[in-house]
């Protein structure tokens, strides 16, 4: 017995400490891989369709996300080398940034790395499922979060004064911080996975390329079909997300040409104020998970949207109410993140909890085929704030979507939908 405890706590310390470390290791190439869209409009003069083609890429590219994470559904053994493949191969484009100048390259990188960036989220959430107590999950991801964060909320200093005062500076600063990224893959390697006793390989059968093709979407299908509780949650989550996603493609143009924003301006508002607003507010999401049901959980994040518009288009006033904005964004983003990533185990109960992380990452690009292109066009059609009205609108319907599909009271503690202690 006394091994057996040891062993779990063995797998508890390195999961959490690995887990933190992917994070503190990546927030350098977030920092600046976040600009991308920015750097394109600004300095190699990106046309508007090139630049809604690349945040349409960020959700669209969830589709195929789902052929990654696909192999891990029940295989316990492949979890470690999904994610270690993804992280290496996803960073290898941008170390040839010095050296190419075509727009079309950029683009495919960053479509690239979000389809592996997305493909690992249900390995990872299925490895902390299965190293980490329920009631110390959302502790970690906080804290692993966190600290991202909050290097985030230092690197826009450093990467806005380098870009303003170095020309072409981000040619060099995309290469230096993947080598600092893939630092994790060392770490990740670490991770120990208990043995699954039911997978037995002698009978798996193979399957041909149609049946690959089919199966991750035809066992969403079924999930959804099977779990009504999931597909209520879906609908309400895709409303938000809608309102995310048509915002993001005025926002360029909104920036440059509306409020004339220098590099660190910009910078400074995208993740420094952001981390400010998640490094805040992630313990105390945190803790609130874990005392209501994950319908009022979610419906909170909308509602923070619903004022991060306001605040946006107050900006046109002054720049304070663009800071103000990015710190809604961030208490926004630490919230949505963590009922994202986490409803996957909580919905989960007992079974494998990588399909369900996986319908989450195939509705972000379901969302990414429609929602971006329409945001586009009405910005280019009528107006970049128009449209972040428009998203502000649809993050508010969420919040009120949400909240009706929250259980009534007398549930038990054990369903998924109530976490109330």
């Amino acid at each position: 017995m006394g091994q057996a405890v040891k062993t779990i706590d063995r797998s508890w310390s390195i999961t959490r400490s690995v887990y933190m470390w992917t994070n503190i290791l990546n927030t350098p190439f977030w920092a600046i891989f976040n600009m991308l869209p920015f750097i394109l409009y600004k300095d190699l003069h990106a046309t508007p369709l090139q630049v809604t083609l690349i945040i349409t890429l960020k959700p669209l590219v969830s589709l195929f996300s789902l052929y990654w994470s696909a192999h891990i559904n029940k295989r316990r053994d492949r979890l470690l080398s999904n994610m270690i493949w993804a992280r290496v191969l996803g960073h290898l484009p941008f170390f040839f940034f010095p050296f190419i100048d075509n727009v079309w390259f950029y683009i495919a990188s960053f479509g690239f790395y979000m389809t592996l960036a997305r493909g690992v989220v249900p390995a990872w959430m299925e490895i902390l499922k299965l190293n980490i107590p329920e009631i110390s999950r959302e502790k970690v991801f906080a804290a692993g979060s966190l600290m991202g964060y909050i290097g985030n909320a230092i690197f826009p200093f450093l990467i806005g004064w380098l870009l303003d005062d170095y020309f072409q500076a981000w040619r060099w600063l995309f290469p230096i911080a993947a080598c600092i990224s893939l630092a994790a893959a060392f770490f990740k390697a670490k991770i120990p996975i208990p043995a699954d006793v039911s997978i037995d390989l002698s009978n798996e059968v193979p399957q041909s390329w149609q049946q690959q093709l089919t199966a991750p979407w035809k066992n969403a299908w079924d999930l959804l079909c099977r779990r009504p509780d999931f597909l209520k949650f879906q609908w309400g989550f895709m409303l938000g997300g809608a309102g995310v996603m048509i915002m993001q493609p005025a926002l360029p143009q909104f920036f440059v040409d509306g409020l004339q924003l220098s590099y660190m301006e910009m910078s400074v508002a995208l993740t420094f104020c952001k981390g400010i607003g998640f490094a805040l507010t992630t313990p105390v999401w945190a803790r609130y998970l874990h005392k209501i049901d994950i319908f009022r959980f979610s419906a909170l994040p909308p509602l923070c949207l619903c004022l991060f518009s306001v605040c946006l288009l107050s900006a046109q006033t002054s720049i304070f109410w663009l800071y103000a904005a990015y710190i809604c964004y961030g208490v926004m983003q630490a919230g949505s993140e963590m009922c994202w990533h986490l409803s996957g185990p909580i919905f989960s109960k007992k079974e494998d909890s990588s399909t369900f992380s996986s319908v989450n990452v195939l509705t972000v690009g379901l969302r990414g085929c429609i929602v971006p292109p329409l945001g586009s066009l009405i910005a280019y059609s009528i107006s970049s704030p128009f449209v972040i009205a428009v998203g502000g609108v649809l993050c508010l319907l969420s919040n009120l979507r949400l909240y009706s599909y929250s259980p009534k009271r007398g549930i038990q503690d054990s369903d998924p939908l109530n976490r109330s202690t």
